[in-house]
């Protein structure tokens, strides 16, 4: 039986993406908080496996993967039912531009440490970091309110990787009180995905303290 070990922080977005893939592949893993507040990512001992220091790293069989979609895309690769990444070219592509809307344009202008750096380092006030956070989230949902088809999810009929990525961003929207009326199909699968039991288990309040 393959070990895995999950080494992320109740509020990562990227952490919470993999905890979504591994409930919908219904897969059994060892949670390891790392507190991104308390500075645990750069512990020794974490960095001698995850040289970037970030959440979320899956431990497999004592071997590390880490960067979120790497690791839903192995989760893919090594359990592939249900599939999260269509195997066909458009389909793929088309999953893949979504997800990577959420992940590389509007969550590594917002995560923990690029905030830190806009107020300690750069000094921008609270109510200028918040317009910050608020215009990538609303540009990359425009986006991705166009992008979404006629499916119950962003994935079609079934939960996919996009799925695993809106999830998470939706609730740092509203973490952040961004307004989300102009996203009534975003808010429509998010709602359909919280009905979901692999959502639900790994929303933040479900393992925060776990």
């Amino acid at each position: 039986m393959t070990s895995l070990v999950l080494h992320d922080y109740f509020r990562s977005s990227a952490s919470y993406r993999v905890r979504i893939a591994l409930n919908l592949k219904g897969l059994d893993y060892e949670r390891v908080e790392v507190s991104l507040i308390a500075g645990e990512q750069r512990s020794d001992a974490y960095l001698e496996q995850n040289a970037q220091g970030f959440v979320p790293m899956l431990v497999v069989d004592g071997e590390p993967i880490i960067q979120s979609l790497a690791i839903i895309d192995w989760l893919d690769r090594a359990f592939p039912e249900p599939r999260l990444i269509p195997d066909e070219a458009m389909p793929r592509a088309v999953a893949l531009a979504q997800a990577q809307v959420v992940a590389c344009d509007i969550h590594p202008l917002n995560n923990l440490r690029v905030l830190k750096y806009l107020t300690r380092d750069l000094g921008l006030n609270e109510q200028t970091k918040d317009r910050w956070i608020a215009t990538w989230i609303l540009q990359g949902f425009e986006a991705l309110e166009a992008m979404a088809g006629e499916g119950r999810y962003l994935g079609g009929d079934a939960p996919g990787i996009a799925d695993c990525c809106l999830v998470p961003q939706m609730y740092n929207a509203r973490r952040f009180e961004v307004p989300l009326d102009a996203f009534p199909r975003l808010v429509e699968i998010d709602a359909a995905c919280a009905e979901h039991d692999a959502f639900r288990r790994a929303h933040p309040d479900a393992v925060k303290g776990a």
